[in-house]
């Protein structure tokens, strides 16, 4: 995979002239197999799909007034039938209107979607004035063993999942050969997966929250302790100062006996 990505950025340097109209997005990337009849899907460099499609029954090769199916790197140069229904009729890459469904008798016209490509080297230059595709056929019962005039013919549910995950620039290589052995791309994580995910993370924030504000709670009752103590000193205080005041203002000794008038006169001589 990294060899064919290094071929396709020393094809853009060596003859940039074929490119300057084409943006090449290597990031996804289809392998079709003349051999096999089959095109596979790539992102990342890693197995998306595999669909059953047909190639030329007249060859290989990019000659002009000959139906074949050009080799070589290409790439995706425009997308046609963004929301037309499957099985939508497309003349002059235009929608007329007609559907039909596959295996219609009688009707070979080109259906449900369009990928031009382009020409990214010298083998296939002509690929994109010879209106080279990959589109949808009525005729699915050939699918599986060249049956067309030049183009890649797909199933009708097949362009249309194909169609969907595919931008302008994604390189697309047609090989004599069979399909290369590629791993599985890794599968996404499931809407479940990522859900659980996040209550997990919400859970641990919500503990980390519980623990913070339980230490602060006893932060408080300590701090609350220790202000009852010194509310507590501080009354004490107040009250020994109330009780000393209180001695002074009332004494607790007796003071000495009031003799009465008469007594006193009489033991008072000097007066």
């Amino acid at each position: 995979m990294r060899r064919s990505l290094v071929l396709i950025l020393s094809l853009i340097s060596v003859a940039p002239g074929l490119f300057a109209t084409q943006v090449v997005d290597p990031s996804t990337r289809l392998v079709i197999s003349v051999s096999d009849q089959k095109l596979m899907l790539l992102q990342n460099g890693g197995k998306i799909a595999t669909y059953p499609i047909s190639t030329s029954m007249f060859g290989l090769g990019d000659y002009w007034g000959r139906m074949t199916t050009p080799l070589g790197y290409l790439a995706v140069a425009q997308k046609i039938g963004d929301h037309a229904p499957i099985g939508a009729v497309f003349h002059n890459r235009r929608f007329t209107g007609e559907i039909l469904a596959p295996d219609a008798p009688g009707r070979d016209p080109v259906i449900t979607r369009i990928i031009w490509l382009r020409g990214l080297e010298a083998q296939n230059a002509h690929a994109f004035s010879r209106c080279i595709y990959i589109h949808g056929t009525p005729q699915e019962k050939n699918i599986g063993r060249p049956a067309s005039y030049g183009c890649i013919r797909m199933k009708s549910s097949d362009i249309a999942a194909l169609y969907n995950q595919l931008t302008l620039g994604s390189i697309v290589q047609i090989v004599p050969d069979h399909l290369p052995k590629v791993p599985k791309a890794t599968p996404l994580p499931s809407n479940n997966t990522l859900v659980a995910a996040v209550e997990k993370t919400n859970s641990q924030n919500q503990l980390g929250s519980s623990s913070t504000s339980t230490s602060l709670t006893i932060e408080q009752m300590r701090m609350g302790g220790a202000l009852a103590a010194e509310r507590r000193k501080s009354q004490a205080r107040g009250e020994q100062t109330n009780t000393t005041r209180e001695s002074i203002a009332h004494p607790t000794d007796k003071a000495p006996p009031v003799l009465n008038k008469g007594a006193v006169t009489a033991l008072s001589p000097r007066a």
